[in-house]
């Protein structure tokens, strides 16, 4: 990322991708085209709850791009798994899919687990949803929002991470310090 720098807990990547856009696709080509980007960490290949929250977001797609907001969903599975879990999960995938079969992004973002060493020894007992939202305007890319879940079922909704967003881009709009209000 040359054209801009990395605030304390973002960290640049790229991973394979096997939905929307290019392939490999890193960090420094969502920061150059969005001004946001939600980061969905998901659970693994099996996990239901992850398919419905895709599947939930992707009813959105709309609304995230007239926010100027990439959706990344992170499935910690290698590329071949991954081309597998998005053609079950939604017809038209309107989201680039990455695949991190390492965890290494993962890690990076801190994604939770649970059930110490053997929760780690495998996604379904131990990983559990992270959803982050970046701020990629200006020059440092920020991390505004991160909802560590502490259960499978603990995500935020669309319209949390939708409205994380317009919260964001209101406040700095309408901040009385760079206008008169």
């Amino acid at each position: 990322m040359s054209e801009t720098t990395l605030a304390e807990g973002v960290f640049d990547f790229e991973l394979p991708n096997v939905g929307v856009g290019p392939d490999p696709l890193g960090l420094d080509a969502v920061v150059a085209a969005s001004d946001f980007a939600v980061l969905l960490f998901l659970r693994d290949y099996h996990c239901p709850k992850c398919k419905a929250q895709v599947s939930e977001i992707s009813e959105h797609a709309r609304t995230f791009n007239e926010l100027k907001t990439a959706v990344l969903p992170i499935l910690p599975e290698p590329r071949e798994r991954a081309e597998q879990w998005r053609e079950k999960v939604v017809e038209d995938f309107p989201f680039p899919l990455l695949a991190d079969g390492e965890k290494r992004v993962a890690e990076q973002y801190d994604q939770p687990t649970r059930y110490g060493p053997v929760g780690n020894l495998h996604d379904l007992l131990g990983r559990l949803p992270q959803s982050v939202v970046l701020d990629t305007r200006g020059d440092a890319v920020e991390v505004i929002f991160t909802h560590q879940g502490d259960s499978i079922d603990d995500r935020p909704a669309a319209a949390e991470l939708i409205g994380t967003v317009e919260d964001i881009q209101e406040s700095f709009v309408f901040d009385c310090s760079l206008v008169e209000c």
